[in-house]
C-alpha cells in the first residue's frame, strides 16, 4: 500500500540522514502544501545540517505569506536560540516589512550571537526609513561585542543602513571603552573604503588608537551617503530567491560571512553556522 505523500515527506524530514531530509524539504518546497507549514517551521528549529536548513527556509517561502509569517513571529519568542535565529532569517528572506515591529530590542540584543546577528541583518532588510535612527541607537549598544565574525556583522549592517549612522560613530570613536571605539573607528572606515576589507579597517583603528589619527577632522558626511560597492545587492537579497543550491553555494554557513573578498565582507551574503 502507497503511503500519503504528507506521511511520507514528514518521515523524510526526520531522517536521520541529511540527504534525505535535504530532498524531502526540496520536495515540500517545489510542491507547497498548506498542511507542511507548520512541519518546516518546527524542523528548522532542530535542524542542525546547514544545508538542510537552507532548504527548509527556501521551502516556506514557497508558501503564502499569510501562512509562514505568522508562524515564524510566533517563534522569535522560542526559548530554543536556533529556532529565533532560523525564524528571522526566514522572514528577511519572504522581506514582508509589516513584520518590522516584531524585530524587538530583545532580538537586536539578543545573548546568543547567532540570534543577534540574524537580528541585524533582517532588521537592515525590514526597517522603515524613519525608524532607521532607533535602530542605529539600539545597534551602537552592541560595539565592541564578541569575536571577529560578530564584530564583521555589526559593521555591515550599520554600512548598509547609510549616513544615519554618522551621529551614532562619532559617539563611539570617543567611548571609554577601547573595544567600543576600536570596533567604531573599524567600521567608520570601512564606510569610507568597503574595498579595503575588514582586517584593514582592524588595522588602521588599531593604529589610530596607539598614534591618533592624522587629523582631527570629524568623520565626513559624505562618506555616509555613498553607498559602498554591493549594497544594492545586499538590499535586494531579499527580494530575490535564489535557489537554495546557489545560495547554498554562496555561504559557507548561514551566519559566517564569506570574507573571500573585501566588498562582500562588507555587505556580503549572509549565512548562519551549520
Amino acid at each position: 500500500m502507497t503511503m500519503p505523500r504528507q506521511d511520507t515527506t514528514f518521515q523524510g524530514l526526520e531522517d536521520s540522514r541529511s540527504s534525505v531530509r535535504l530532498k524531502a524539504a526540496l520536495a515540500v518546497g517545489t510542491t507547497p502544501d498548506p498542511r507542511f507549514v507548520d512541519r518546516l517551521v518546527e524542523r528548522c528549529a532542530v535542524e542542525p545540517d546547514f544545508y538542510v536548513r537552507d532548504m527548509l527556509t527556501w521551502a516556506l517561502t514557497r508558501h503564502p505569506a499569510s501562512l509562514t509569517v505568522p508562524r515564524l513571529v510566533e517563534e522569535l519568542r522560542s526559548e530554543r536560540a536556533q529556532a529565533r535565529s532560523q525564524a528571522l532569517h526566514t522572514l528577511s528572506k519572504i522581506g514582508d516589512r509589516r513584520v518590522w515591529p516584531a524585530i524587538t530590542r530583545e532580538l537586536l540584543t539578543d545573548a546568543d550571537d547567532e540570534v543577534a546577528r540574524s537580528a541585524w541583518r533582517t532588521a537592515v532588510v525590514l526597517v522603515p526609513d524613519d525608524e532607521k535612527p532607533g535602530l542605529v541607537t539600539v545597534l551602537a549598544t552592541q560595539f565592541g561585542r564578541g569575536e571577529r565574525e560578530t564584530q564583521v556583522s555589526l559593521s555591515r549592517t550599520l554600512v548598509a543602513l547609510g549616513e544615519v549612522i554618522a551621529p551614532a560613530l562619532r559617539a563611539a570613536m570617543t567611548d571609554p571603552d577601547p573595544r567600543v571605539r576600536q570596533h567604531a573607528i573599524a567600521t567608520e572606515r570601512l564606510s569610507r573604503d568597503p574595498e579595503a576589507g575588514f582586517e584593514f579597517a582592524i588595522g588602521e583603528a588599531k593604529r589610530i588608537m596607539a598614534l591618533g589619527p592624522p587629523s582631527q577632522e570629524a568623520p565626513s558626511q559624505k562618506a555616509y551617503g555613498e553607498e559602498a560597492p554591493g549594497q544594492d545587492a545586499h538590499s535586494r537579497e531579499v527580494h530575490h530567491q535564489e535557489t537554495p543550491g546557489q545560495e547554498a553555494r554562496s555561504q559557507k554557513t548561514h551566519g559566517k560571512e564569506d570574507l573571500g573578498s573585501a566588498g562582500q565582507e562588507v555587505l556580503g551574503s549572509e549565512g548562519r553556522k551549520g
